[in-house]
């Protein structure tokens, strides 16, 4: 039996719940709204915890989505330390860890993601680290910073960290399975130009390589043993190899698990089961931009995706259309701006000059824009969005995407 009944229950604690709270009091919501988070913050933007927090140069309350009085000032009860146990979709009830029952209308399930963890040889050992969360972040600034660091992978927090450390006075090594770094996502042109600001800094670079196994002394980590035989010295060690959608809740519940791994959502981020939504790392929807299924894990996701589903608690009947947005920060030497995902593509159409450290790239599949990224140029990605949701052919007009003194208002 339920102890309570809210309107809505919003399960999980990031920034999709806590932007999905916001809309729906913004939005004319008046019923009880209980928001369930397992971390001990209050919802709060993660990229600070591989950048400015890590540095140094932000503050834990800076990161928060809200301060805690406005959870009072909206009356939206927010738990921290708490997770749901069992969500029983026919009863339309959680049980929470602290022991109560509440009862709902509607449920958002914004579950996240964890960390993907290595089995090899010496993973138990004392300085091997994963981040995910701002302790996380607080253990790595403490145990890391000012030494011998080696970073597993070759994408955003392993390049990010690696900025990072090396502000704090940190020696950073990166191991990587990827031949240039951030190449996975954006091709090896520009993984070429932001490899290259990573080197400028006296980060080592060991690409197409792969972990073999960490050796140690006294249950500390001292030594990363790579595949190819590559033996690097380590005081510490991060590792940054993706992240799982975390569904345990949503499958035990019996919600829908898709394909690419993530609950299984319409274009309106609801599930198979009427008035139960979800959102964020977990949420695999219906992309009315791209005509697939996306599963898309990223901060500025999760937060988009928080509206949309409030909206639709709301029976507003909204999709969600809006175009994934990811950036990064290498330190202060660099920054990128990105819009896609493109899983896949034929072409890259260079605009600026990436020796210059100002350019955007376009990338082409079957004629049309799937994605664009920039450094220095923000302005052109409204254009690249446009050309995006539009679906138009560009083919042709390659020319004029490769000409900086062309307007892309035109196109």
């Amino acid at each position: 039996m339920a102890d309570r009944h809210v309107a809505y229950a919003l399960i999980g604690g990031g920034l999709a719940a806590g932007n999905c709270a916001r809309w729906l009091r913004e939005s004319g919501a008046d019923g009880a709204i209980l928001l369930i988070g397992r971390e001990s913050d209050l919802p709060y933007n993660r990229p600070p915890c591989s950048k400015g927090y890590l540095q140094g140069n932000e503050s834990r309350e800076e990161t928060l989505f809200r301060s805690p009085d406005w959870y009072d000032e909206q009356q939206v009860e927010a738990l921290t330390r708490v997770s749901v146990k069992q969500l029983d979709l026919n009863q339309r009830s959680v049980e929470l860890s602290d022991g109560q029952g509440v009862s709902f209308d509607k449920a958002l399930v914004a579950t996240g993601a964890g960390v993907r963890r290595l089995s090899v040889p010496g993973a138990e050992l004392e300085g091997i680290h994963y981040l995910r969360t701002l302790g996380n972040s607080d253990t790595i600034r403490s145990d890391a910073s000012g030494k011998r660091v080696v970073l597993i992978g070759g994408s955003y927090i392993a390049c990010e960290v690696a900025a990072s450390l090396t502000e704090r006075g940190s020696s950073c090594s990166l191991v990587m399975m990827e031949s240039v770094a951030l190449s996975r996502h954006f091709g090896e042109q520009a993984g070429r130009f932001f490899e290259g600001r990573l080197r400028e800094h006296g980060i080592d670079i060991h690409g197409d390589d792969e972990l073999e196994r960490f050796e140690g002394a006294g249950g500390r980590v001292t030594r990363v043993i790579t595949k190819s035989g590559r033996q690097l010295d380590a005081d510490a060690v991060v590792i940054g190899v993706g992240a799982v959608p975390d569904v345990r809740l949503a499958r035990t519940a019996g919600l829908e698990i898709g394909e690419l791994g993530g609950v299984r959502v319409d274009s309106r981020l609801q599930t198979g089961v009427p008035g139960i939504y979800a959102a964020g790392d977990i949420a695999e929807y219906q992309s009315v931009v791209h005509g697939r299924r996306l599963r898309v894990e990223h901060w500025d996701v999760a937060f988009n995706q928080g509206k949309t589903a409030a909206l639709n608690m709301l029976d507003r009947d909204q999709p969600h259309d809006v175009v994934p947005y990811f950036f990064s920060d290498l330190s202060n030497w660099t920054s990128l701006e990105y819009i896609g995902p493109a899983y896949e593509w034929d072409r890259e159409v260079v605009r600026g000059s990436i020796e210059d450290g100002e350019f955007t790239i376009f990338y082409l599949s079957g004629g049309r824009v799937a994605a664009a990224l920039t450094v220095g140029r923000s302005e052109d990605l409204d254009h690249a969005r446009r050309l995006m949701t539009s679906e138009a052919e560009v083919h042709d007009l390659a020319e004029k995407l490769h000409d900086a003194s062309s307007e892309l208002a035109s196109i």
